[in-house]
């Protein structure tokens, strides 16, 4: 615990047997209570390497996709009353030693959301990040500071802290089971006023690290545009939509 708050890590696991003991032993024990693997029908030995770690895991029977797979992280993370909940993937992208700090942004209750950023202090290219990606990052990134006000250095970092009452309140249930399903919760996040903070993730883009391919890049980057028209558009009063509906779906 942190400051007397259950503290819980949740990675959405998809073919990281290479990856996911080397996150695990980073992973600051001293602080975290409890660490969740839900495996989204993995094709190689992900979950036996789980397993052995003595790791509390949950199997998706079927592929249900990366946002399909944080709503199963979530639900579990609750369900154990976590004060607390972070999402670190478990391809050892990004530093598993700084759930530390993002844990303590929100219990000294300065922020709701905590994100770990690759953009703030250059890091970003340097940690191996694909000059595409990099740049359609820092375009998605102005178009949506400019819309939604939010004034962040990326929103398209996999690495976040969310106290309980966020998960509880958003209705995520509503949101995409792919991957723009990150960017929507975070924009919901906004909508509903609650404080983002930022800290610098440095991150690592090695061949063993997860990554879309560029034709998923494109479709996210659409959705990620589509997401903050309708931001906008519910913000004017001009339409509604059922991320944004208050009395959408909720994960419990």
């Amino acid at each position: 615990m942190l400051e007397g708050k259950k503290i819980v890590v949740v990675m959405p696991a998809y073919n990281a047997e290479k990856t996911l003991e080397k996150t695990y032993n980073e992973i600051p024990k001293d602080v975290v209570d409890e660490i969740l693997v839900t495996d989204d029908h993995s094709r190689d030995a992900t979950v036996e390497v789980a397993k052995r770690l003595g790791l509390e895991v949950y199997l998706h029977e079927k592929n249900r996709g990366y946002g399909g797979n944080q709503k199963t992280c979530y639900r579990k993370a609750l369900e154990k009353n976590a004060d607390i909940i972070i999402m670190l993937h478990p391809d050892y992208q990004y530093p598993p030693k700084l759930i530390t700090a993002m844990a303590g942004l929100i219990c000294s209750e300065m922020f709701d959301v905590v994100l770990g950023s690759r953009i703030l202090g250059g890091y970003a290219t340097k940690g191996g990040m694909p000059l595409y990606k990099y740049f359609s990052n820092r375009i998605l990134t102005f178009i949506e500071n400019f819309i939604l006000g939010l004034k962040l250095s990326e929103y398209h970092t996999g690495y976040r802290a969310f106290s309980r009452k966020v998960l509880l309140s958003l209705p995520i249930l509503e949101n995409s089971d792919d991957f723009v399903f990150d960017n929507q919760i975070i924009a919901q996040a906004g909508f509903y006023g609650y404080r983002i903070g930022e800290i610098t993730a440095p991150s690592k883009y090695a061949k063993e690290s997860s990554s879309i391919s560029f034709k998923r890049s494109v479709i996210y980057g659409i959705g990620v545009i589509w997401t903050t028209i309708q931001f906008l558009l519910q913000k004017l009063n001009l339409a509604k939509f059922r991320i944004f509906n208050p009395d959408g779906k909720k994960i419990l």
